[in-house]
């Protein structure tokens, strides 16, 4: 047999937005932490395929197997990986699972097993193409096949949709920070492959107060590049947990000479820049602590494994916050159930 579809085959993409759009022509979705893949079933070959077009398919052994089990012969299903820990998805333990041992990637397959939520139907079960048909016939299609062949399947789970705002709206209230943010989706397109003219991504974004425990020149300059940040644990240590860099340039050479007057060891008492990581550079150890005088509000999408996930914006500067009150409690995530979510 031959998929109607080629790998590698490039996914629809999300064009970033501030606001999510309103209107009758959009469809909602939650915004899942993971990673994208496409599943490819043709007779009893099963390929995983990444937003890059790379494989993913020896990393996962589980939701190969999953997709192996199912009654179809021929699909091909867009969707994200994610590995639920407790209550929540865990992106850290999801990046473990890029191993190049095979005996460790069982072994997480087997400790940290990971899920597929599939959002669109790009194959049906007939071998037929769907991505020429517009989002509500290729939605009413996946849910048809999830019916049919998903119904007790763990592995393979159906995400929600809604036409509704309100309803998109009321799954961050409901969750809060434990998810990503929502995807709006043009119902008046068909699959829009590789560009991002048919999908908007809006971040959940949280904000956290913390102290400026460092600091880093930029590269072959004297002048400020980045903030380092931290949060106090329940035991007093000032952790560090990221960086800002988000630094007006016109202010960095008297926020230059403000920093430098502070400039005293330890400055992080826990948790310190450039520790043993995978992406740790020789810059990376470079920077100067600081005396914990000054605090910061930063914007921020993420916060997992004891750090931001991402680079954060610097918000405002917080002289009418003690340092002590910025706290590891502002970025705990809250009771949250995200598997309630999923059909």
């Amino acid at each position: 047999m031959t998929l109607a579809l080629r790998q590698p085959f490039a996914p629809m993409e999300a064009l970033s937005v501030d606001e999510i759009p309103a209107g009758q022509d959009w469809q909602y979705e939650p915004k899942w932490d993971g990673f994208r893949c496409l599943v490819f079933r043709d007779g009893d070959k099963v390929a995983l395929q990444s937003k890059s077009g790379q494989s993913l398919t020896r990393y996962f052994p589980e939701i190969v197997a999953a997709a192996a089990a199912l009654k179809p012969k021929q699909f091909v299903l867009d969707g994200e990986i994610v590995v639920p820990r407790g209550r929540v998805f865990s992106f850290d333990d999801l990046l473990q699972r890029i191993h190049p041992a095979a005996s460790r990637v069982q072994r997480l397959a087997q400790e940290t097993p990971a899920v597929l939520i599939v959002f669109d139907l790009l194959v049906d079960a007939d071998g037929e193409a769907l991505t020429k048909e517009v989002l509500p016939d290729r939605r009413a299609h996946l849910q048809a096949f999830a019916k049919k062949h998903l119904r007790g399947q763990r592995s393979i789970r159906l995400s929600p949709a809604t036409t509704k705002l309100a309803d998109a709206k009321k799954w961050l209230t409901q969750v809060g920070g434990t998810l990503d943010g929502i995807i709006a989706k043009r119902r008046d397109m068909p699959y829009e492959s590789g560009n991002r003219r048919g999908m908007q991504k809006i971040k959940n974004y949280r904000s956290a107060d913390c102290v400026v425990g460092g600091f880093r020149y930029n590269e072959g300059a004297k002048t400020v590049g980045s903030l380092l940040l931290g949060l106090y644990d329940g035991e007093g240590l000032l952790n560090h947990v990221g960086f800002t860099s988000s630094l007006k340039r016109e202010e960095k050479k008297a926020l230059t000479v403000k920093l430098e007057k502070l400039i005293a060891p330890p400055g992080f008492t826990g948790d310190k820049p450039g520790g043993p990581s995978r992406w740790s550079t020789k810059r990376s150890s470079e920077w100067q602590p600081l005396k914990p005088k000054i605090v910061v509000e930063v914007c921020y999408d993420h916060f997992s494994g004891g750090r931001f996930r991402h680079g954060t914006r610097l918000m405002r500067w917080r002289p009418d916050k003690a340092p002590e009150q910025c706290t590891m409690d502002q970025v705990l995530q809250k009771k949250a159930d995200l598997m309630k979510l999923l059909k």
